[in-house]
């Protein structure tokens, strides 16, 4: 039997620490880190996407960012087949592949063979109906909609992955089976490599805190800049743009709503999003060590010092 490569997986909700813990990894374990983030990908969308810095990365090598231009869209069968391809260059250098993400559906996709959809079979006027229902009512209606029939399916969806919460009703449409029964292949299915997987979360309370302020620098930094330079390329339904950080501030820069307002949108819709992020990795992943970081940040050489000895194994 062939040797599986080793692979260190960090996952957990927004402004956990993940980029943080995944730098001081990599430097610990001669590592390269692999965004696992469904946004990271795009050019030109850096603050509000939280990419690390030149600065933060501190020369260790980061893929999967800035590799998709924001009118293109980027789906969790891509994801798979770069990640795939990263994975295998890094472990020819002699490198540890260091998966870091908040994308709970991406980070299976990588591990097991799932099927993208569940069925060939497709219904393309009921597609058409739902994106034009996504156009007159926005992303979160649809979301909705998929949360009524399968909630499971729901919670790894992003809302604004619309074209995936589309496919999602479609099977269920067509089949009659939700589009999870198809998405649990994994737990019948051998992993595709030998991974260990690292939780980071911390209180609910000092979560959201955390969430608040991060939201507060993104602006000090220029997130309203990047939401304006993105408006420009008039891509409205484009992927890239219904990203948290950046659809709220497009009701701003049509003078419908206050700055204020958007802010406090974002802060919501980030508190929201990480709550279906923990929800995502703790019904799903048995196999995820949690740690908290936040407020037990000594715990790192703990965390570190583990995953030394699982590569070593």
């Amino acid at each position: 039997m062939k040797e599986k490569i080793k692979v260190i997986i960090i996952v957990g909700p927004t402004a956990v620490g993940k980029t943080s813990l995944s730098i001081a990894m990599a430097k610990a374990v001669d590592g390269e880190i692999i965004s696992g983030d469904s946004m990271q990908v795009y050019r030109n969308l850096s603050i509000g996407t939280a990419k690390a810095t030149l600065e933060e990365q501190d020369g260790v090598p980061h893929h999967l960012i800035d590799c998709v231009d924001v009118d293109e869209s980027y789906s969790v069968s891509d994801f798979q087949k770069m990640a795939r391809h990263e994975i295998a260059e890094i472990g020819k250098r002699g490198k540890v592949p260091i998966i870091v993400g908040g994308t709970g559906l991406y980070i299976e996709a990588l591990l097991y063979d799932l099927s993208f959809g569940g069925t060939g079979e497709e219904d393309l006027v009921f597609r058409e109906a739902k994106e034009a229902l996504a156009k007159l009512k926005g992303p979160d209606f649809l979301w909705r909609e998929l949360e009524a029939v399968d909630p499971v399916a729901a919670k790894g969806i992003h809302p604004n992955n619309v074209k995936r919460v589309i496919r999602a009703l479609e099977v269920y449409h067509v089949t009659g089976k939700r589009f999870s029964d198809f998405q649990h292949e994994h737990q019948t299915k051998e992993a595709f490599y030998e991974a260990k997987i690292i939780g980071l979360t911390t209180e609910r309370e000092k979560l959201y805190q955390r969430i608040n302020q991060r939201v507060e620098i993104m602006l000090e930094n220029g997130l309203l800049e990047e939401a304006e330079w993105l408006c420009q390329q008039n891509i409205p339904n484009a992927q890239a743009a219904l990203g948290i950080g950046y659809k709220e501030i497009m009701p701003y820069l049509q003078q419908k709503i206050t700055l204020d307002q958007a802010i406090e949108q974002i802060q919501q819709n980030s508190r929201r999003y990480a709550k279906r992020q923990l929800t995502w990795f703790r019904n799903r992943w048995a196999e995820v060590e949690w740690w908290d970081l936040v407020q037990n940040p000594k715990e790192q050489e703990n965390v570190i010092s583990d995953a030394k000895r699982f590569l070593q194994k």
